[in-house]
């Protein structure tokens, strides 16, 4: 509002957007918001006109009609915030945006101009322009995930002056986070419906590596009832659309996506995300995950991750322009996904932020995981590699061990070996987890470029020959078990003071939540708007806690402006009135 150029980094869900927002209806003029998806727009535009104020959406979805009446807002001074894709701003500028007083420049995914951003737009590179062209106009680049390189490239390439940095806490205590090791597809599918069916009311996501993935997970729900469809790339631009609106308006329960699906979304009342295979890098994860719980009520999420997914992902990071960047990316993921400390430290780590205590509210904290004294199985597998040369991928390893006469094996006459059969105790999966761990712990390595044969560490030859010991994790895969539903679903409500009413007690009626989002959903659905754009859940907790019975009441709720107090009041406090009768 000085004038100023600056850089917000914010979690998403942390609220960067109210930090355009609030200025823009501030200052005068029109503040212009560059998004990257037509999507995102829409959910932004149609938020702010619930709550009363005037913005609009120029882009390629847009009717000749439409178009002119936007122009006409803008330069008449009555919009406040017109949101705008990159393509659009820069044919704009000769004509709609020098005619107009702009107040502030808006740049969303601000990461998307770096290249060394994990969502590099080429698109978004033209963007220095705005200086040039608008030197008094003050730039705002708002980011949910950016390392320090990246930081640095976006004032770079916008050409910031003096810009100030904003960045809040990483910290999204209401996440809950929990990593799967080892899971087959057939035990990742039975604890993802078992999860679904412990929350049959609450919409998620799932992120999957390939499209093929994604429609066999939709299917397999959908054979049980759930309401589930898919989004990815290989979809016209229809049927990604038509998914999305079903989404929002609650139409559906589960989403089963690549990571194509995201941006475009701002549904507050997600309540959890799961990956079915584990992200490339800690900034996309983050910013995934981040999906769920941007109400600030609780929400949970779950990492699936497996030896398969890490050799596709390296060989991915070998294929890209920048492999050592996107190993090193892929190397923090794994550390995460491996960690047997808070969850949450590493997380806020990798942001720059520091944590001085555990947050109890990961899978780590809850329960730390069990070791046992694993040199004897790490030497099985040691000697197996070692005596075929170290020429053999992980599948042989294992069938070494377990004693399998497979072509390969056959072939290359590995069951005439010491070690044939040594490892038949085990099951397959138990050998491809203990592996994997030797790998994260840096007894093997896999050597990519030569058709992901394993070859023996310094470290792994330490504990081959005796020279040292390691501890192994004991496997947990209590898939047949319903997930438990931590009784967290029920915010704690601070202890505000309400005219009229006794202090909060925290304790929130489950019925009359059910009972307000029915109505909620009555309104969405006359006004056509998805239902979290009326109330987040968490407004409907803390009328479900706190049960105002007066409109003044009702308009101390914590989010719930003048705007919709007057609007929906009376008919929440009607039905919230006659259920305390």
């Amino acid at each position: 509002m000085q004038g100023k150029d600056c850089v917000v980094l914010m979690p998403t869900g942390g609220g960067k957007s109210i930090c355009y927002q609030i200025p823009a209806i501030a200052m005068q003029g029109t503040a212009v918001i560059v998004s990257p998806l037509i999507s995102l727009m829409k959910d932004q535009v149609e938020t702010l006109r619930a709550n009363g104020i005037e913005a609009e959406a120029l882009n390629s979805s847009n009717e000749l009609n439409a178009d002119t009446i936007i122009r006409r807002k803008c330069t008449d001074g009555t919009l406040k915030l017109l949101y705008i894709s990159p393509e659009k701003l820069l044919a704009e500028i000769p004509y709609l945006l020098r005619n107009i007083k702009i107040s502030l420049f808006a740049i969303d995914e601000a990461h998307c101009i770096s290249q060394w951003g994990h969502d590099f737009r080429p698109e978004y590179t033209q963007l220095n322009i705005l200086h040039q062209e608008f030197p008094d106009v003050p730039i705002m680049a708002l980011t949910a995930t950016a390392d320090k390189v990246t930081r640095r490239d976006i004032v770079k390439q916008l050409g910031l002056k003096d810009a100030r940095f904003f960045i809040s806490s990483f910290d999204r205590p209401n996440l809950s986070l929990m990593v799967k090791r080892g899971y087959t597809s057939k035990e990742k599918d039975q604890y993802i419906l078992n999860f679904i069916k412990a929350r049959p009311l609450d919409s998620g996501i799932i992120y999957c590596l390939s499209r093929k993935n994604t429609e066999k997970v939709a299917k397999y729900l959908q054979s049980y009832g759930i309401k589930a469809a898919v989004y990815h790339a290989g979809l016209n631009q229809r049927e990604r659309s038509q998914t999305q609106e079903l989404f929002k308006q609650d139409d559906i329960q589960v989403v089963c996506a690549t990571i194509a699906f995201g941006m475009g979304i701002d549904k507050s009342n997600v309540r959890w995300v799961l990956h079915y295979n584990m992200p490339k890098s800690i900034e996309s994860f983050y910013q995934e995950i981040g999906r769920a719980g941007r109400d600030g009520a609780p929400a949970d999420t779950v990492l699936f991750y497996s030896l398969a997914d890490i050799i596709q992902l390296e060989q991915f990071a070998k294929d890209s322009g920048q492999q050592e960047l996107n190993r090193d990316k892929l190397h923090q993921m794994k550390e995460y996904a491996e960690s047997g400390v808070c969850r949450r430290r590493i997380l806020l780590n990798y942001f720059g932020e520091h944590m001085d205590h555990d947050c109890h509210n990961c899978d780590v904290c809850e329960n730390p995981p069990r070791r046992f004294d694993g040199t004897r199985y790490i030497q099985m597998a040691l000697s197996a590699v070692k005596r075929t040369d170290e020429q053999i991928r992980t599948s042989t390893i294992i069938e070494i061990l377990k004693g399998i006469p497979s072509p390969t094996v056959k072939r290359m006459g590995y069951d005439q070996l010491k070690t044939y059969g040594v490892g038949k105790e085990l099951s397959t999966n138990d050998w491809q987890d203990y592996l994997l761990q030797m790998l994260q712990m840096g007894f093997i390595e896999i050597v990519y470029d030569q058709q992901n044969i394993v070859r023996i560490t310094p470290s792994g030859e330490d504990i081959l020959y005796g020279r040292k010991t390691a501890e192994l994790c004991v496997i947990d895969r209590k898939v047949k078990e319903e997930p438990k539903v931590k009784k967290r679903l029920h915010l704690e409500i601070p202890t505000i003071t309400i005219p009229g009413l006794p202090p909060t007690s925290g304790q929130e009626d489950p019925k009359l939540f059910e009972a307000l989002r029915s109505l909620r959903r009555q309104c969405a659905d006359e006004e056509g708007f998805p239902p979290y754009i009326i109330f987040s859940d968490k407004v409907l907790h803390s009328l479900a806690t706190i049960k105002p019975t007066t409109l003044e009441q009702f308009g101390f709720i914590s989010g719930i402006g003048e705007h919709k107090k007057q609007k929906y009041g009376q008919r929440f406090v009607a039905l919230i009135q006659k259920y305390c009768q």
